[in-house]
């Protein structure tokens, strides 16, 4: 198993979900985040009283996929959450050792992604 982790634009992020549930994979989770960074264009950023810097709004979307499923994924990520901009978002794959259903005694590893 992996997990895909991306940092992309809050903009964007709808049309991301809509392409990966269409293509079949409908279970991911959001965090809202914001982005600290740099090199980009001043419109793009927000000013934030509480962190005295600039950000950006990202949404962190994690997907934990069978093996085979990650690279489609991750190119349903980068086509649909590229504009060509700084700042476009990163995207991250790891391993995933073991994963356990709470809801169903017994169903672990890739039997808890269905």
């Amino acid at each position: 198993m992996k997990e895909v982790n991306a940092y992309i634009r809050h903009t964007l992020v709808g049309k991301v979900i809509d392409v990966l549930q269409h293509a079949g994979f409908c279970n991911m989770t959001l965090l809202d985040g914001k982005g600290v960074t740099s090199g980009l264009p001043k419109e793009e950023y927000d000013y934030s009283l509480e962190l005295a810097e600039q950000y950006i709004n990202v949404v962190k979307l994690e997907i934990v996929c069978r093996d085979q499923d990650a690279d489609e994924i991750v190119r349903i990520i980068r086509t649909n959450a590229h504009t060509g901009k700084q700042g476009d978002g990163l995207v991250f794959v790891r391993p995933v050792d073991h994963a356990v259903r709470i809801a169903t005694w017994g169903e672990d590893s890739e039997g808890a992604l269905s």
